[in-house]
């Protein structure tokens, strides 16, 4: 009986000490990922101005999804705050007591947005950067531009604490919620292109707005290292058994539009952003459609 209850012992014993050493490990990988410096000096971006530039600028913060971090007035919310997760909240972007408004300059906001880096030199966490770093200098500048017109707001945000489930995420490469890491900080940028209803057009507006969640082939599926309950993200290329093979363009504009699939269901916002996307252009939405037509059928999942 002794026996037994030494070797029950022991191997309680090497289960916490390994545990011990899982745990730490993790700690101090994710520690260095959040405190790595990066030495990036972005290509400069040339910001115009105008009520016009201001306006477009303003359509392409909601259309990209900036609220859901950082309001309606631009000031930050707070997205997560949980004990396992930690505390995440959008950036105050106004120049009000709180925000970076006050200090940026343009190459910060470049820095921030097309590579996810702090004015500290620092990975921004939960910054959707690898979407952004697509964008081309024609629509970074025109919502840099609005982002500098923002009205001060006074708000300080919570400071950033990271949990234990967060930094598994990010000691183990499972999910990108430091974008710096994955982005290729010395690619060319990307270039200019015809805005129009082209399915060219609309790949280049795919890539910002739909890939990430639905996968560079677009066919769907749970999206790798987030936890989340089905319906799972829907296949968009033209599949007809899981796809939008049995879809026309109207029903494509209803969903974008209103949130209404064709057989009349509501469309989860939390699950499928659409109120961010009703702001894009009728040409936009034609050049979507166009594009998700152009790319070949795949089965669902097939990411």
């Amino acid at each position: 009986m002794k026996r037994i209850m030494k070797w029950i012992g022991w191997i309680f014993g090497s289960i916490v000490g390994l545990l011990i050493v899982v745990v730490t490990s993790v700690y101090l990988i994710s520690g260095l990922k959040l405190t790595k410096t990066y030495a990036v000096q972005p290509t400069a971006v040339s910001i115009p101005t105008g009520e016009a530039a201001v306006a477009e600028g303003k359509r392409q913060f909601f259309t990209h999804g900036c609220i859901d971090c950082h309001g309606t007035d631009g000031a930050g919310i707070t997205v997560i705050d949980d004990a396992i997760m930690g505390t995440v909240s959008g950036a105050n972007l106004t120049p009000g007591q709180g925000g970076i408004g006050q200090t940026f300059t343009d190459t910060d906001w470049v820095r921030a947005i097309r590579h996810g880096i702090g004015t500290d030199g620092k990975p921004l966490v939960i910054m959707p950067s690898l979407d952004y770093n697509k964008m081309n200098d024609e629509d970074l500048g025109h919502l840099i531009a609005f982002l500098k017109s923002l009205p001060p707001v006074d708000r300080t945000p919570p400071a950033l604490s990271v949990g234990p489930v967060a930094r598994v995420l990010i000691a183990g490469n499972l999910f990108p919620l430091l974008p710096a890491e994955s982005i290729d900080h010395n690619a060319p940028r990307p270039a200019a292109i015809a805005k129009g209803p082209t399915a060219e057009y609309g790949h280049y507006l795919a890539s910002q707005t739909c890939m990430s969640c639905h996968g560079e082939g677009l066919s769907g599926g749970p999206i790798p290292g987030v936890p989340s309950d089905p319906p799972y993200a829907k296949n968009l290329t033209p599949d007809e058994e899981t796809g939008l093979g049995t879809w026309d363009q109207a029903a494509f504009v209803r969903v974008l539009r209103e949130g209404q699939r064709p057989d009349g269901t509501a469309v989860d916002p939390t699950k499928m952003p659409w109120p961010a996307f009703k702001h894009l252009t009728d040409e936009e939405i034609t050049a979507l459609w166009l594009y998700l037509q152009s790319v070949p059928a795949r089965p669902y999942g097939n990411r």
